[in-house]
């Protein structure tokens, strides 16, 4: 009888799952493995390990209880557990952030060292980063032609879930309680659920998806960020759904979605990969600037401004509501991402990795390379080509994307008497804001002068 490890990581999932399809062909049984790591456990928000702990149980019921769970450095825990079951080869996704390379490459050597194999097989994306190159040979740092390459290279369809499996069994240190959340509001966790979810956008929200993806007060994202966070639902399944309904001659209830509707969404898949391929490339980019346009650039320490931001109290509507939504549900639309990134680096003054940082420490789908790629194209040092000069004036945002203020209103009580014509301005009232809301804690028109001139004088390099 010979077993094989199948030792998950972003791919909490068991259908279209190449490393555990690999694995069930390799050997007569399948050992399912999950390490704790805490290089990786440390630095996630109490969200992040809640949901994540949550998927484990969830994939834990569909292997009738034989998810093994060890505790420690994989290094070390994944050769002992190839060791205990006499298995020749563990099999994994391939992991191309700068920390799972290097861990991989360690749980390589030491397998190698015990006579054993690391096979690596498939990905989190749907295009490997790597594989796709400019025509001079280097990486891609622009979404466009990106975009293009990454279409034409197109992606494999789909596995189906491995029948018939028998799933080994190994001593588990058991997934642990979550940690305390509060009141935090996450989704259902797990395969099901992510699968639940893509169904019911496909056959909703992806139907107008081109022009009001960016409205925050209606449900108009697919929310599916978290489940391809964890592998619940691998992208090429999203995309396989995603052309099923853009070609179905038999249109479902709400009718066949319109072709830029399905095109706009597959383009925002696309940019997870993208940053996925940028960060690939350019494993520094994690943590320090993508670019040295801005190399001398003078930016502010975080002070009390940036307190009220982090907890939304900055007097500025839009802002304090995204940031209450993060603080409800660890999460908030794409377009209040932006928001948030532009106020704190250009009318704030601050250093785009601060605020990465908090978000990563708040979101359930926090993503490195998507997270912290995203607040540098709106900083201007990462993957954008002219971005000193796109300052987004957050009233204005709020006017254009939640233009009833019912964004603004779920998520602040204290405006939810305000009218409309005010409800993004609520210091010009006569009396000022309404009681226990702050008036702005920063000047837009005024921290807008200012970042400018403080662009301009980077690229001057003065």
């Amino acid at each position: 009888m010979t077993v094989s490890v199948c030792w998950l990581r972003r791919d909490l999932r068991l259908g279209d799952n190449p490393a555990l399809s690999a694995a069930a062909r390799d050997a007569d049984e399948v050992l399912v493995l999950f390490v704790l790591d805490d290089a990786l456990r440390r630095p996630a928000g109490a969200v992040r390990v809640a949901f994540l702990y949550r998927c484990l149980r969830e994939l834990d019921e569909r292997l009738a209880g034989r998810l093994c769970v060890r505790e420690g450095d994989p290094a070390q825990v994944v050769p002992a557990v190839a060791r205990d079951v006499a298995a020749a080869e563990v099999h994994i996704g391939a992991d191309y952030g700068p920390y799972g390379r290097r861990r991989d490459d360690a749980v390589e050597d030491a397998l190698r060292a015990d006579g054993r194999g690391l096979v690596r097989t498939g990905s989190p994306y749907a295009v490997a980063p790597g594989r796709l190159h400019t025509a001079a040979g280097t990486p891609f740092r622009v979404f466009t032609p990106f975009y293009r390459s990454w279409t034409a290279h197109g992606w494999r369809d789909p596995l189906p879930e491995p029948r018939g499996v028998r799933w080994a069994r190994a001593d588990s240190v058991g997934i642990p309680a979550d940690p305390d959340i509060g009141a935090v509001d996450l989704p259902p966790a797990g395969e099901a659920a992510g699968r639940e979810r893509l169904a019911e956008f496909l056959d909703g929200p992806l139907h107008g998806y081109a022009d009001r993806r960016d409205i925050p007060g209606e449900n108009t994202t697919s929310r599916l960020s978290t489940y391809l966070k964890y592998g619940c639902v691998h992208p090429r399944t999203v995309l396989a759904g995603l052309a099923r309904v853009a070609g179905e001659t038999r249109p479902a209830a709400n009718g066949r979605p319109a072709a830029k509707d399905v095109e706009k969404f597959r383009s925002e898949l696309a940019w997870r990969e993208f940053y996925a391929d940028v960060l690939a490339a350019n494993p520094a980019s994690a943590r320090e600037d993508l670019t040295d346009a801005l190399a001398a650039m003078h930016y502010d320490e975080p002070g009390p401004e940036f307190d009220a931001w982090k907890w939304g109290n900055t007097g500025v509507p839009i802002v304090d509501a995204g940031m209450r939504h993060l603080l409800a549900e660890g999460w908030m639309p794409n377009r209040v991402r932006m928001i948030e990134a532009s106020f704190v680096c250009k009318d704030l003054h601050v250093h785009w990795t601060h605020g990465a940082r908090w978000f990563l420490d708040l979101l359930v789908d926090g993503d490195l390379a998507s997270n912290n790629h995203g607040w540098q194209w709106t900083a201007g040092t990462g993957t954008d080509a002219a971005p000193y000069f796109r300052v987004f004036n957050p009233t204005s945002q709020g006017r254009s994307y939640d233009p009833d203020g019912t964004y603004v209103r779920r998520w602040i009580p204290e405006l939810r008497d305000v009218p409309k014509a005010k409800v993004h301005e609520p210091w010009t009232l006569p009396d000022g804001p309404p009681r226990g809301y702050p008036t702005p804690v920063v000047d837009h028109a005024a921290r807008r002068r200012a970042a400018l001139a403080r662009y301009e004088a980077a690229r001057q390099g003065r």
